[in-house]
């Protein structure tokens, strides 16, 4: 099945995930702290990392800022903090999906399951499930391409690294130029049934992608904004 790392510095709550998550056949490595738990991440990049946010050494959100310099392996966020800025921040930084402490086995595994197949690592590959179950095919779209089957973006010939999510986000409006999406029609495209997020969560993302953009290109201006409708992608 899958490779996850697991990094929380609760050994109950490392012993009972990584139970569940062996039962269903995934390969767990745990790591109590996230100094430690960055490094292996860098240097056996898993599937997907569970990240927690209170540990010592390095907290999860340090983490996950520092991973996603080079990386843009799926990433849930754990904390037992019920705050909404906590939440907020983690999408910022660029987490795939987030779980309140406690949680049930179930819900997490579902929620394991639901970031892996959007990755295209369990069941069916999101670049298929998006192209109508067709074969994948590289979108261009003015100085922009797209290749599902590779998790490859390019603008202007140039690589601009995006999560799992940022990626069908884009997708999905890349494949009308012109055309309105709203954030509900941007949910349906990016996150599974069961994963609920809420219209902050996309601006979230659609904010950070165009900071990785304008990283290449300053002038970057392809994704719009139409404030209290969604969002369209503009090809020049």
């Amino acid at each position: 099945m899958a490779k996850i790392t697991l990094v929380d510095d609760d050994e109950n709550i490392v012993t009972s995930v990584s139970l569940a998550l062996e039962s269903h056949g995934h390969e767990v490595k745990a790591y109590y702290d996230g100094a430690a738990g960055l490094a292996a991440l860098e240097s056996e990049p898993p599937d997907l990392a569970i990240l927690d946010v209170k540990m010592p050494r390095m907290d999860g959100m340090e983490v996950l800022r520092r991973l996603r310099r080079t990386s843009d392996l799926p990433v849930i966020i754990l904390t037992s903090k019920d705050e909404e800025i906590d939440e907020i921040l983690g999408f910022n930084l660029g987490a795939d999906d987030y779980m309140h402490k406690p949680f049930s086995q179930r819900l997490l595994i579902e929620r394991v399951k639901a970031v892996l197949r959007r990755a295209g690592v369990e069941g069916e590959d999101p670049a298929t499930v998006a192209a109508g179950g067709e074969a994948a095919r590289a979108l261009k779209r003015g100085k922009l391409t797209l290749d599902p089957a590779r998790h490859d973006c390019l603008w202007d010939g140039k690589p601009v690294k995006l999560t799992v999510t940022e990626f069908l986000l884009l997708q999905s409006l890349a494949q009308r130029p012109g055309f309105v999406k709203s954030r509900d029609n941007l949910m349906d495209a990016a996150y599974d049934d069961q994963v609920y997020v809420d219209d902050r969560t996309i601006d979230s993302h659609i904010k950070r992608m165009r900071k990785k953009f304008r990283e290449v290109d300053p002038e970057f201006d392809a994704i719009e904004t139409l404030y209290g409708v969604g969002y369209r992608y503009r090809e020049a």
